[in-house]
């Protein structure tokens, strides 16, 4: 997988290239799809650079992505991308925005890699292999109690009424969002992060850096993680106190 995690390396700096150089741009294009978030220039053309490396250096190997599809993309290999993460934040120049990319081989995500340039950051995990902050391993925190712990959430808006209790009681009702609060649950910093609804390239990347530096990931149910449904990630010690708050009635 080290000829996998190089290539994935070489993608982000393709995205990185496009997605840093449109940053802050006066004359950024932005458009609203069906269902009504934002969509940049700087997201196609992203995710069309990383589409054209895949064609023309991994033969056999399909991309999913968020912007161009690729639903059909359901062979052995393919790469599973979301070209801006938190793309609200990138059209209003905050620089708390990512690239994921995945690599799934049968049904199963070997490689991850966030690539974050505008705060000069990258997380990566390959299966077996661990998860990596800038080149140094990460693990997730020890924090037993949801009493001591820093929860997160992208929007408490769209969160159940259980998002209040878990807030109410946690140490901290941390304000983080999006590839952000995951990739700081897999560095120890924050202990439980979630999201109402996520699509399979919101989770792909996030989940494996998440479960290779120790952690767990599931829906509010406690089902594995699935398009379209609830996604929580945690250190895994207080997983089931954190569920049960949310799907209390």
């Amino acid at each position: 997988m080290e000829a996998d995690l190089r290539f994935a390396h070489e993608l982000a700096d393709a995205a990185d290239a496009i997605t840093l150089g449109r940053f802050r741009a006066l004359d950024l294009q932005v458009e609203t799809k069906p269902d009504l978030t934002p969509v940049s220039e700087a997201d196609r053309a992203a995710e069309q650079a990383i589409r054209s490396l895949v064609a023309e250096r991994r033969a056999g190997e399909g991309v999913l992505g968020e912007e161009g599809g690729g639903a059909d993309a359901t062979g052995a290999s393919r790469w599973i991308v979301d070209p801006i993460d938190g793309t609200r934040y990138f059209v209003r120049g905050a620089p708390l925005w990512a690239t994921l990319l995945a690599l799934e081989r049968d049904g199963v995500v070997d490689v991850a890699l966030v690539s974050a340039p505008a705060l000069g950051r990258r997380w990566w995990a390959v299966r077996g292999g661990g998860a990596w902050a800038d080149g140094v391993r990460c693990r997730v925190s020890q924090v037993a109690r949801i009493d001591d712990a820093i929860v997160c959430t992208t929007s408490a808006r769209d969160m159940p009424p259980g998002w209040s209790r878990l807030a109410a009681r946690a140490w901290v009702e941390g304000r983080f969002g999006d590839f952000w609060q995951y990739c700081l649950l897999a560095e120890g910093a924050v202990d439980v992060a979630s999201d109402e609804e996520l699509d399979v390239w919101d989770y792909a990347a996030p989940r494996l850096i998440v479960e290779e530096a120790g952690g767990r990931c599931t829906t509010f149910a406690g089902e594995a993680p699935a398009a379209g449904a609830s996604f929580i990630a945690s250190n895994g010690a207080v997983h089931a106190d954190a569920l049960a708050l949310l799907e209390a009635p």
